[in-house]
């Protein structure tokens, strides 16, 4: 019998155990998220500062939810990005199902905001409540990626609470394997959007 189980349940030790999964520590892994970012522009500048000013006001009427992250923080910054642009495209609540071999186990859930290239998937995005960290998103997050249908390419995720994100990297081969970012604070004394814009930009033009 075919057991079910949803994303949002598992943990990095199922993924470790089910999917064979390996956190890879080298640095040159993940270099993506360092080497090769785009400048800002002061128009640029402009826009995020405004977007932390508006997190800066949800946050005074709690409780700021993953809805509220995603109209508020994601959802400026990714047209800001051209995101919603040619040649790129977003789906949202995606649904995804993953299977380990030899087990009679499915995962399944839906992606909050899947980011596409054509049929190539861009970046697929996890957002939580603000009383959520990024390491809660994470297991959930990498289930997503997994379920990616281009084997012959690397994935990248973000996880978002809305004041702080994490990119992503999963490669699959005969062992998938993932790498993490440094985190990015809205809330810290320089904004921490400057840093997030900078790298989405930078992946959509890999």
């Amino acid at each position: 019998m075919v057991q079910t189980l949803q994303a949002r349940t598992i943990d990095l030790r199922y993924l470790i155990d089910h999917f064979k999964l390996e956190l890879v520590q080298d640095e040159q892994f993940f270099w993506e998220w360092q080497v090769g970012l785009p400048e800002l522009i002061e128009i640029e500048r402009q826009f995020l500062d405004k977007v932390k000013a508006g997190y800066l006001n949800l946050l005074n009427y709690p409780p700021v939810l993953e809805r509220a992250v995603q109209i508020s923080v994601l959802g400026p910054m990714l047209f800001l990005a051209d995101f919603y642009l040619p040649p790129f495209h977003i789906k949202t609540e995606k649904s995804i199902e993953i299977q380990a071999e030899d087990e009679g186990v499915i995962v399944c859930g839906q992606i909050d905001i899947l980011l596409l290239k054509e049929q190539f998937w861009v970046v697929a995005i996890e957002s939580k409540e603000f009383s959520f960290s990024t390491d809660a998103g994470l297991a959930q997050l990498l289930a997503y990626m997994l379920a990616n249908p281009n084997l012959d390419k690397p994935g990248f995720g973000l996880i978002a609470t809305g004041s702080t994100f994490a990119f992503v990297k999963l490669v699959r081969e005969e062992t998938p394997r993932y790498a993490t970012s440094d985190q990015f604070g809205i809330l810290n004394r320089t904004n921490g959007l400057y840093d997030v814009f900078r790298i989405l930009k930078r992946i959509g033009q890999l």
